[in-house]
């Protein structure tokens, strides 16, 4: 249409030393290192622009300093899944790779409709991130030792019991650190209790959910299921009527809500209710579990959303 704006759509490709900026539909690309001052320089840059969309892809940490800023200064960027961009590239048939490459790629994903702005983890939400992780790794690290320890010859046996013990040592310190985040933040301290209410949510599943799904509590059912990976996914062409299945979304967290979900079925009342009627209907006991796992994060989301705790059914 005459006169209509033009949308314009900028892709970032990060690395630990080197920003690579393209911009549709201008064509133009230059380079930024990845440091505070430059990154302050390409905001300024950007700012004027009026972007559709920034899309920056998840690198592991590289890209947290270019997204805050771009974020605090009311743009609009999208931190995206690598593996995402990667596929998208395939189906357009570019396979070579380069960070030029790469940054014109992303100015060309971002001006797909189905990308969305959300807002990004603030400082605190990203520290408690990072307990999270480090925490995952702590067991991680503990579990394979334990492993060990059963095919080890006894020479060994001590060193790798001195390292379990460390561990542990180390986990029960990191737990207290989680803990006093979340009592040293009233926003944290008060969705805490509000999660904590529901009978099967557990410290565990409480902190994971404030760290890994900031959104709760902003989205519909479905959107926060997608965003979580446990909505059930289509597998049907022609005559062909496949299982449904869950993918994608957010494996660190879904691996909690899982174990959460499990606890749920004995200890929460409509829970354990939800999960006898599926099997009762001959479900196999995952997909039961899965369907649990999904109602248990609805329930949740719609507790933060309203801001009113678990209240227990009425007894029949």
């Amino acid at each position: 249409m005459a006169g209509s704006a033009v949308e314009v759509y900028v892709g970032i490709d990060v690395s630990k030393a080197q920003l690579e900026v393209a911009i549709r539909p201008s064509g133009e690309r230059f380079s930024e290192a990845n440091d505070a001052r430059a990154v302050r320089r390409l905001v300024k840059r950007l700012a004027p622009l009026g972007c559709t969309r920034i899309v920056v892809e998840a690198t592991g940490g590289y890209e947290a300093l270019l997204a805050a800023a771009l974020y605090a200064a009311g743009l609009p960027v999208v931190v995206v899944n690598p593996r995402w961009a990667r596929d998208f590239a395939r189906s357009i048939g570019q396979l070579a790779k380069t960070d030029v490459i790469d940054a014109a790629l992303l100015a060309q994903y971002a001006a797909l409709p189905q990308l969305k702005v959300r807002a990004l983890p603030d400082a605190q939400t990203r520290e408690l991130q990072a307990l999270c992780a480090r925490r995952e790794e702590l067991i991680d690290m503990l579990v394979a030792e334990e492993h060990r320890l059963e095919h080890v010859p006894a020479r060994l046996r001590r060193e790798l019991n001195g390292h379990i013990d460390y561990l542990r040592k180390r986990l029960k310190h990191l737990d207290h650190d989680l803990d006093q985040t979340v009592r040293n933040s009233e926003l944290f301290r008060q969705q805490s209790e509000l999660l904590t209410s529901v009978p099967g949510v557990g410290r565990v599943l409480c902190v994971s959910l404030l760290a890994r799904l900031p959104e709760l509590g902003r989205l519909n059912r479905a959107e926060v299921a997608q965003l979580v990976g446990v909505a059930p996914l289509n597998h049907d062409s022609g005559r062909l009527r496949g299982v449904r299945l869950i993918a994608g979304g957010r494996a660190p967290l879904r691996r909690v809500l899982y174990m959460a979900a499990l606890s749920a079925t004995r200890s929460n009342p409509v829970l354990r209710a939800y999960y006898r009627h599926l099997r009762d209907l001959g479900k196999p006991g995952k997909v039961a579990l899965v369907a649990v796992m999904r109602k248990l994060l609805l329930m949740l989301n719609a507790i933060i959303k309203t801001q009113t705790p678990w209240r227990p059914p009425c007894p029949a």
